[in-house]
């Protein structure tokens, strides 16, 4: 076995390039002055804000000169104890830093409050008398959306302070689910004893060998029907946190107050469920033809996740691998491609692992500095899809933060896994068209469809279950775990079909999700690989008007409500049009895979 490398010992070409933000530590510990001083200017403006167009507006800058300085530091020391993990000082400086910014929130509560206690219409009359305020016209939209839903002073004093009384439900789960789990140990593909985590059990459920697949499910389930009733327990407690909420803040249900955030009318979410459940005979198909390939007379919950055939992992170096997402991402256009290269030669890219260096993969920059990219890169084509994956999310952020202000750069989460699905889809798009051999067309096309699978199919069962046990609340059935679990374990049954046994254990799947602790929330999964499946199958087909309009998506940013912004770049979410062509493209994929086997 190779031995994990040093930090020290990774090329500096490989190592991302944090002196865009500072050039040295002793530079950033002089920031902190400065930082001061930006709260102490915020904090001039209480009970000034809204006395003219001119407060209002240096009450903006002195808001953003504060976040950009908070934000620039953050990053810094994040990425510096990402980099190395070991290195106490770094993460002793992020622990300062957050308790800072804690202490920085406290003071300036007061600061949207004050804003709002001024009606609308005089806010409007000072965006014409200072035009300056046209950059933060929808950042104040935004705000006055919550007017009503805003308490007095008083009342909003009390829900902060019992707000540490809330969230126990998620708690529990979380060091039920971490801190206490026991899955104990099953035999590997050699017969060893190995311990099962929630870390290696996909893995196990990948194995060849069918037995080590049954006992990591058994395993699993085995141990979350013990304490189905705790997690129920924990769950219901959620459920009704969500409505306590809703009802404080004058909304109909959780779930309008969950979508209303991104402005999100309750007809995309019916949508979604309604095309899925139109287009389940798909899933059906495909569970047939995995039960056929892998040549079983029965295909369990225990089966849907292994490959259907054994094909050896090729070695794909790093400059292989970035050659391989150039020419994947050609049909976005030269602007795009020779933005591109400017990760790799700026060294937005921290590439390889090393000891003590945060796992995984993610992007992540502020309007100050690149987007960077924390990469652990290790020759796989596994790797190259997720340095593909991440690059999209960065070149958002950098088309982004080129093209707009800093209030209006960041795009929220209904966006932001758009970007990087794109690149995906013609990353496995230009490996399948060139595959050297029908194995490795069939591996590609396996790829495409257990994403959409585990992204379209299963995160809208996800996002169905959640309705339904939050509407029982609301028709006043009790949420046990026989409720939950019978729910589940339909649901379960109609989304994978006849030709796939829901094995009983099956039923406590919903006791081990963590998402159900932020409600409504999953569906983004699908709506997001949806819109990302119907701009790339356009691009494809090389359409200018999608290429472009795709772009421009980018350029935008936050700059409007994401279903404004999805519309212009072709996508409208208020009609089942996208979700229809991403399972239409699934269907012509499930049609080549059944020819090729």
């Amino acid at each position: 076995m190779e031995k994990e490398k040093l930090r020290s010992e990774i090329e500096e070409q490989y190592k991302w390039d944090l002196e865009k933000l500072y050039k040295s530590d002793i530079e950033y510990e002089k920031d902190f002055p400065k930082l001061q001083k930006y709260v102490e200017k915020v904090e001039s403006f209480k009970e000034q804000i809204m006395k003219s167009s001119t407060n209002l507006y240096e009450f903006y800058q002195a808001m953003e000169n504060l976040s950009r300085l908070t934000f620039k530091m953050f990053m810094y020391v994040h990425l510096k104890a990402d980099s190395d993990t070991s290195n106490s000082g770094y993460q002793n400086q992020k622990q300062y830093l957050e308790k800072i910014n804690e202490e920085i929130n406290q003071k300036l509560s007061f600061t949207t409050p004050e804003i709002l206690e001024t009606p609308y219409e005089k806010v409007k009359q000072f965006i014409k008398e200072d035009q300056r305020l046209e950059e933060y016209r929808f950042d104040l939209e935004q705000m006055y959306r919550y007017q009503n839903h805003t308490l007095s002073k008083k009342e909003e004093d009390i829900i902060t302070k019992a707000s540490n009384a809330f969230g126990t439900g998620s708690e529990v789960f979380y060091y039920f689910d971490n801190a206490d789990i026991d899955l104990g140990q099953i035999k590997d593909e050699q017969g060893n004893l190995v311990t099962l985590t929630n870390s290696n059990y996909t893995k196990y459920m990948k194995s060849k060998k069918r037995s080590v697949r049954k006992d990591a499910f058994d395993h699993m389930y085995t141990y979350f029907s013990k304490f189905k009733n705790t997690i129920a327990a924990a769950l219901a407690g959620n459920i009704k946190e969500n409505f306590f909420h809703s009802d404080v803040r004058k909304f109909k249900s959780p779930m309008e107050e969950s979508l209303y955030a991104d402005n999100i009318d309750q007809t995309v979410y019916d949508n979604l469920i309604e095309v899925v459940h139109e287009n389940l005979p798909i899933m059906y198909e495909y569970m047939k033809l995995r039960k056929k390939a892998l040549q079983l007379d029965e295909l369990h919950m225990w089966d849907v996740y292994v490959g259907m055939l054994e094909v050896k992992d090729k070695v794909i170096p790093f400059e292989e691998g970035k050659k391989l997402v150039f020419e994947a991402l050609k049909p976005l256009g030269e602007e795009y491609i020779k933005s591109l290269h400017k990760p790799f030669e700026e060294r937005w890219i921290d590439v390889y692992p090393n000891k003590g260096k945060k796992s995984g993969a993610y992007s992540w920059g502020c309007y100050d500095s690149y987007p960077y990219l924390l990469l652990n890169y290790n020759d796989t084509i596994d790797s190259v899809s997720a340095m593909a994956h991440e690059l999209g999310h960065s070149m958002h952020s950098y088309y982004s933060n080129l093209n707009q202000s800093y209030i209006n750069s960041s795009y929220p989460i209904f966006l932001a896994e758009i970007a990087s699905t794109v690149n995906e889809v013609l990353l496995n798009d230009y490996l399948y068209k060139n595959a050297q051999t029908k194995e490795e067309k069939i591996l590609y096309l396996t790829e495409f469809l257990d994403t959409v699978k585990g992204t379209i199919y299963r995160q809208t069962m996800f996002a169905e279950f959640e309705k339904i046990m939050h509407d029982k609340y609301q028709n006043n059935e009790p949420l046990t775990e026989e409720n939950f679990s019978t729910t589940y374990f339909e649901l379960n049954k109609l989304y994978y079909g006849n030709d796939v046994i829901s094995d009983d254990f099956i039923r406590y799947e919903w006791a081990r999700i963590p998402h159900f602790y932020t409600s409504f929330y999953v569906y983004k999964y699908a709506t997001g690989l949806s819109s990302a499946l119907a701009i790339a199958s356009e691009i494809l087909k090389g359409s200018k008007q999608a290429k472009e309009a795709y772009l421009e998506l980018l350029k935008s940013g936050g700059s409007d409500y994401p279903l404004k912004l999805l519309k212009k770049a072709g996508v409208d979410m208020m009609t089942k049009e996208p979700i229809e062509k991403a399972l239409a493209m699934t269907k012509e994929k499930l049609e080549e895979l059944k020819e090729l086997l």
